[in-house]
């Protein structure tokens, strides 16, 4: 198991600086973990160390959930805590990603369609009240700024999905940035500060596997003229090889004609 690399150099926003939402960076990489936490601490270490490897280092960003589907909770893990602190304190900005990230609401009409074709169960932010939505937030964002020591980069909802009460409740929730499949904004003001799909992969059928095999490859051709790129993993993702090598093939590219930095420099930071 990888644990953290205190040798890794820290380039923090590598040839960033700051300037207007529509060209704040130039060209910029944004790379992320999704569900980190002590469920999938081998996967995590898996992905950190192959980001870490292509990218020259801790320039990518986690997105911490405070209890994956109420079976590892970060509050009762200790160690995983503390390793979180030693990510960040390396540079990894540390995000907000739901609470339990399992959806349990019932859907109907646009938000039953997403909620049955963009994840499997997934997506916990998509039917919450304005008031649950708050305080899952809230409590997620004290939990994980204790971990850290330090305040959280954002929130992202789990699938990318934000029913219109999770939504309201970001604009209160004290966060500075949130993202989803095509945006990233401000997310006390709504203000987007870049655009673009983001890159990711599905382990969890073989189409699924196939079809993110092919948006990858194609993104690699055609996303060179974006001002800013993103690249999602998984966990999931480290249970196929191919996937695993489109990852490392995928940031190999971007990296190679754009510096990977952090989301804060969208802000000028």
């Amino acid at each position: 198991m990888v644990r953290s690399s205190p040798g890794w150099p820290v380039k923090r926003s590598a040839g960033v600086t700051p300037g207007r939402p529509t060209d704040p960076v130039g060209k910029l990489l944004l790379a992320s973990i999704h569900d980190v936490g002590p469920r999938f601490e081998s996967e995590v270490d898996r992905l950190a160390e192959l980001m870490g490897a292509v990218l020259g280092g801790p320039r990518f960003a986690m997105l911490v959930v405070p209890d994956h589907w109420g079976l590892a909770p970060l509050g009762a893990a200790p160690a995983f805590r503390a390793r979180l602190r030693a990510w960040a304190d390396q540079g990894i900005e540390m995000f907000v990603h739901g609470w339990y990230h399992k959806d349990l609401a019932e859907h109907a009409g646009v938000a039953g369609f997403k909620a049955r074709h963009m994840t499997a169960g997934e997506g916990e932010f998509l039917g919450l009240s304005e008031a649950e939505a708050a305080r899952r937030m809230a409590d997620g964002k004290a939990l994980v700024e204790d971990a850290i020591g330090r305040p959280a980069a954002g929130f992202i909802a789990p699938a990318w999905l934000y029913g219109p009460g999770a939504l309201a409740a970001l604009r209160g929730g004290g966060f500075a940035l949130a993202e989803d499949h095509l945006r990233v904004w401000d997310a006390a003001t709504g203000t987007t500060l870049a655009r673009g799909p983001v890159v990711t992969w599905a382990s969890r059928s073989r189409p699924r596997q196939l079809s993110s095999l092919a948006v990858a490859a194609l993104a690699r051709s055609t996303f060179h003229g974006l001002d800013v790129v993103r690249v999602a993993t998984h966990p999931g993702d480290t249970s196929v090889p191919a996937l695993l090598d489109s990852i490392r093939r995928t940031l190999a590219r971007f990296v190679a004609r754009r510096p990977a930095g952090r989301y804060a420099a969208l802000m000028g930071t």
